[in-house]
């Protein structure tokens, strides 16, 4: 067995929770450390980017949240052998660090992290904890939180490190932003991985609905569901504006550059590349997010000046065009909200949970 210091991270089966440990996992390989992902059977479904030299462990998990009174009642037995066997596999290879990123998958390896007293930490993506990292929050040495502020228990103290952005996102951070004015510009509207209806019903009709000065000038980049896509270019092109209107875009960053607007939902990701990059944005947080954490995830650029939230509940044609309209009407102040973006953003923050790692590990035995 290497020599090489070995970092365990823990981490459920989303995007939202695997792709920041993908990128710690990166760092980490090219610091000439071992790398475990630790996981369960939903969770290794999505390690297809990990790469190849990290060893995923499968243990048992469960969730309270799923599975309906059956799963419930064999949740705990579930967990508890989770734990056991991460107990077991760290007797064999003690980890000098064990990282979780949230999910249920994280729970086993966090758990035995702790009762084995080595040296632990978690990161949040969002501005409010994930119920298990809210379990470990007291019970870990660090607290990296991706967003600012996050909301923490009393007492609790995190580290702003920032979300860990794609190398897409890198290559354009601080790209350089032409202010809006009587030339074409563009406006790019991401509702996250698979597009968002309401976005896809109220964005093209407040589009539709501005001065047409401003209107003629506007080219659209629109991610939308299928079942959405027809009824939103049809709108746009009524209106007379360039539509392209897409069920998922390779591009986002290169888009990103080259907007002036971004109206986007407030994912964890969204808003860290939103920040990076740098542009003005208006936010329309997902209603059904557990803990209203998008909300949450927006208050960081929203307080820096750096974007406009429309709660759900208030998002009408009208409330959307007279943002669009304050923003696309005043170079200066969309310029402000650009150095705003930037002043909130982590372009280094697999940087930072790196430095974690490694301040970590000094403490282990």
């Amino acid at each position: 067995m290497s020599d090489a210091p070995l970092l365990v991270i823990a981490a459920g089966g989303t995007g939202g929770h695997m792709f920041p440990a993908q990128a710690l996992a990166e760092a980490m390989l090219a610091k000439g450390w071992r790398v475990k992902l630790s996981t369960d059977a939903r969770g290794a479904r999505y390690t297809g980017g990990f790469p190849h030299s990290v060893q995923i462990e499968q243990v048992k998990s469960a969730t309270f949240a799923r599975g309906g009174i059956a799963g419930k009642l064999t949740a705990p037995f579930k967990l508890a052998a989770g734990v056991l066997s991460a107990m077991m596999g760290f007797r064999r290879d003690r980890p000098t660090v064990v990282v979780g990123f949230g999910g249920y998958p994280s729970f086993p390896a966090i758990s035995a992290a702790y009762l084995m007293r080595l040296p632990r930490a978690i990161h949040e993506q969002n501005g409010v904890l994930g119920r298990v990292n809210q379990v470990f929050a007291k019970r870990v040495d660090t607290v990296a939180c991706g967003t600012w502020p996050t909301e923490l228990p009393e007492g609790v103290e995190g580290i702003f490190t920032g979300n860990p952005v794609r190398g897409a996102v890198l290559d354009r951070a601080e790209a350089p932003y032409i202010s809006p004015g009587d030339y074409p510009m563009s406006v790019v509207v991401i509702g996250g991985s698979q597009g968002a209806r309401i976005l896809s019903k109220v964005v093209p009709t407040a589009i539709a609905a501005l001065p047409e000065g401003l209107r003629a000038n506007l080219r659209v980049a629109h991610q939308a569901r299928d079942e959405d896509a027809v009824t939103a270019q049809q709108t746009y092109a009524e209106a007379g504006i360039d539509a392209d209107v897409q069920p998922f875009f390779q591009d986002v960053p290169a888009r990103f550059a080259e907007a002036q607007l971004v109206i986007s939902r407030a994912g964890a990701s969204s808003v860290a590349d939103i920040s990076v990059i740098g542009r003005p944005s208006i936010l329309i947080p997902f209603a059904a997010a557990t803990a209203d954490h998008q909300t949450a995830n927006a208050r960081g650029l929203v307080n820096a000046g750096a974007a406009i939230m429309i709660p759900e509940s208030q998002l009408t044609t009208d409330t959307l065009a007279a943002n669009v309209e304050t923003i696309l009407g005043n170079p200066d102040g969309a310029l402000q909200m650009v150095l705003a973006a930037l002043s909130v953003s982590r372009p280094d923050a697999t940087k930072r949970l790196v430095d974690i790692v490694e301040s970590l590990a000094k403490k282990s035995p």
